[in-house]
């Protein structure tokens, strides 16, 4: 099943479908800005796999230390996002792009890979169910219903840093955080 993936690189992020939610036939800009956001993300080892397919069929995962997400922990992969388009669904697409990662990260000697859940699974969520089949589990929870799943190879688990985990920062301010990792939001 590997020839129909492939892997985005500098090489070929400018001609390659990104294959996220927006689906107009003028280009998006938020479709644009990942692509120069990814641009610099593939040099730190992110990874975007995708069926050549003109429809949302990827897997996006980087090493913890240089994702974009407020967790903390060493040597994890953690995964973005897994999404398989409800007309490309049971037909072993979702497990291949799964095991790939999983076996990724078993390659460059990861601790494990870990990813985003919630109490209630939300739509903008990876499947936590879909996950939890490959033996991911809850390590850590914030306080407003948000869930860190894990899958350690080894006794290191990761965690939610102490603001994310309390739903607080110390500014009283307006701060607001954002990259160009989804171009949906």
């Amino acid at each position: 099943m590997d020839a129909d993936f492939v892997n985005l690189t500098v090489e070929n992020l400018a001609s390659e479908h990104l294959c996220c939610i927006i689906r107009s036939k003028k280009p998006h800009p938020g479709v644009e800005d990942k692509r120069l956001w990814l641009t610099e993300r593939l040099k730190e080892g992110h990874v975007f796999r995708k069926l050549q397919v003109k429809a949302p069929v990827f897997i996006e995962y980087a090493p913890l230390e240089t994702a974009w997400v407020p967790i903390v922990g060493d040597n994890y992969l953690y995964l973005y996002c897994l999404w398989v388009s409800s007309e490309y669904k049971g037909k072993g697409y979702g497990k291949a792009l799964m095991e790939y990662c999983l076996a990724d990260a078993k390659e460059r000697g990861k601790s494990g890979v870990c990813m985003l859940g919630a109490q209630k699974q939300k739509a903008w969520l990876s499947d936590q169910s879909f996950a939890q089949k490959y033996g991911f589990q809850v390590v850590d929870a914030t306080e407003n219903g948000y869930s860190l799943l894990a899958l350690p190879f080894d006794e290191k688990l990761p965690r939610f840093a102490p603001n994310a985990k309390k739903g607080e920062i110390e500014s009283k301010a307006l701060t607001l955080y954002y990259d160009m990792q989804c171009p949906y939001t």
